[in-house]
């Protein structure tokens, strides 16, 4: 496998050996070319003391939790703890001597072409990567937290037609994707896709500030009424917290994400209420639509996004 190809960073060691350790257990065709892999985060959490949006500008990287210390899955990215076990095993010790900053960044691949990004789970929004982050980024199903034993690079990967297969929730069959070298904002980001709750907010004024061009997807939405439908989902106690904070009988990404900054609600119980969000208010065809390569996906801004080709 070429893992020079495209154009990108020259990469360190550690990363040169850990996806030259996955190459070698992967199996299957090509990628196709046109596919992306997409970060999905929650735009509107804080990273240092800075709202999250700002410390991007200011650092003009996105960050591994290994650097940020932040989550929005688990928070184990430290020596012994379970996420730095997982990489040692599935990267070979790669990184095990590497500084924090060498690390990959998480995010996967949207082989499914989803106006919502890959994997919702991790947030309502994201950015999505460059074709040539393709080649310099290792693929496993499913997440690295299930010690999985399916992996895959570029140049070799059969972990859809697994995805496919599978009868995990959807919040859970996405393609695992770990980007090695660093994702620099201006040189590897071909857009930034908010959600539409944002829009109008300090964070929409933010995203214009980063060196990438901002899009929209329609948006995250569910009433109180549904979401008492789903007790089951998470929690009954989860469907409650989520009424409680709900605004005008409906939750979206931006009301949670004020609950989060009124400290009052514990990060993991709104985590949960995300994920009802997130499963059963999701916009029409968030599984099926396909994203344009360049453009908007809904809601056009002229001012900040690039021409469709």
């Amino acid at each position: 496998m070429n893992i020079r190809s495209g154009a990108g960073p020259a990469l360190p060691p550690a990363a040169r050996a850990a996806i030259a350790h996955v190459a070698e257990r992967s199996a299957g065709p090509a990628l196709a070319p046109d596919l992306r892999i997409t970060l999905n985060f929650h735009p509107d959490r804080p990273s240092g003391g800075l709202p999250l949006l700002r410390a991007l500008a200011r650092d003009g990287a996105y960050h591994s939790q290994f650097v940020t210390g932040t989550s929005n899955g688990g928070l184990t990215a430290h020596p012994g703890g379970d996420r730095w076990r997982w990489e040692h095993r599935i990267f070979g010790g790669a990184y095990d001597t590497a500084p924090a900053a060498a690390r990959p960044v998480y995010g996967a691949l949207d082989f499914r072409r989803q106006v919502v990004g890959a994997a919702p789970r991790f947030g309502s929004s994201y950015f999505r990567l460059t074709a040539a982050a393709l080649h310099r980024a290792t693929f496993c199903y499913p997440d690295s937290a299930a010690e999985p034993a399916d992996f895959g690079t570029a140049a070799a990967l059969a972990l859809t037609a697994l995805a496919e297969a599978d009868e995990r929730d959807a919040l859970d069959d996405y393609v695992e994707a770990q980007v090695h070298g660093g994702v620099d904002l201006a040189r590897d980001v071909e857009v930034l896709v908010l959600d539409a709750s944002y829009r109008g907010t300090p964070v929409e004024a933010d995203a214009r500030d980063l060196p990438c061009p901002l899009a929209w997807h329609p948006g995250y939405r569910l009433s109180v009424a549904e979401l008492r439908r789903h007790g089951d989902y998470r929690g009954a106690e989860y469907t409650a917290l989520g009424a409680r904070i709900a605004r005008d009988g409906h939750l979206d990404p931006w009301i949670i994400g004020e609950a989060a900054r009124s400290g009052r609600h514990a990060a993991q119980d709104l985590k949960k209420v995300w994920h009802l969000l997130a499963r059963h208010g999701a916009p029409e065809g968030a599984g099926t639509a396909c994203l344009p390569r360049a453009g908007a996906v809904a809601g056009p801004d002229p001012a900040t996004e690039p021409a469709t080709p």
